[in-house]
């Protein structure tokens, strides 16, 4: 049940936005008491604050698989982080909207939480750039902060535009992005 409690919040949070979706809304599509609601979570907040703590952690997760990878080489890595950015937009779309928009209606703590766990995402895509910088496959001239911000804010806006039924399928739009970021960056 708690998974469907989460699964129902991020498709009325994604439709309604948090303020507008209430506990009542929530249990309403479930057929559900709030009881069922208390009983998993203590209020709609903390139910937010799982949402964003999964999201974030199940990106981290993939991300450092792709990164612990020691056979693939720093350009392929970022195409990779690409990827997993485009692709979980593609895949969980209501989630990724979610998580980008209602960030703003978590405690100062939980954000500081959440905070944290994106500045790891940001310092890994920085680590790879720094990587790729100091084999020579990347301009030695870079800003790696800027680069990293660059990147992340390229894919991370595609939540809020991209339709992958569209006219450009995910692996398009990795492809456009990638070509784009490396042709910048690579020597």
């Amino acid at each position: 049940m708690k998974d469907d409690i989460i699964k129902e919040s991020i498709l009325l949070f994604e439709k309604k936005g948090f303020s507008e979706t209430s506990i009542q809304d929530i249990v309403n599509v479930l057929g559900v008491t709030k009881g069922t609601f208390y009983y998993y979570f203590s209020s709609k907040e903390q139910l937010l604050m799982e949402i964003h703590h999964a999201y974030i952690t199940n990106l981290l997760d993939r991300q450092n698989r792709i990164i612990d990878n020691d056979y693939t080489t720093p350009t392929e890595k970022l195409t990779d982080i690409i990827r997993l950015l485009i692709m979980d937009v593609a895949e969980n779309g209501p989630s990724a909207r979610v998580y980008f928009r209602e960030i703003r209606h978590l405690t100062k703590e939980n954000i500081e939480n959440i905070k944290q766990k994106r500045e790891q995402f940001r310092l890994n895509v920085e680590n790879v750039v720094q990587e790729g910088i100091n084999q020579g496959l990347f301009k030695e001239n870079l800003r790696v902060d800027i680069i990293t911000f660059g990147i992340l804010g390229v894919t991370n806006w595609s939540y809020n535009w991209f339709k992958p039924d569209g006219e450009v399928s995910p692996e398009e739009l990795v492809d456009i992005y990638a070509d784009m970021i490396l042709a910048g960056i690579t020597n």
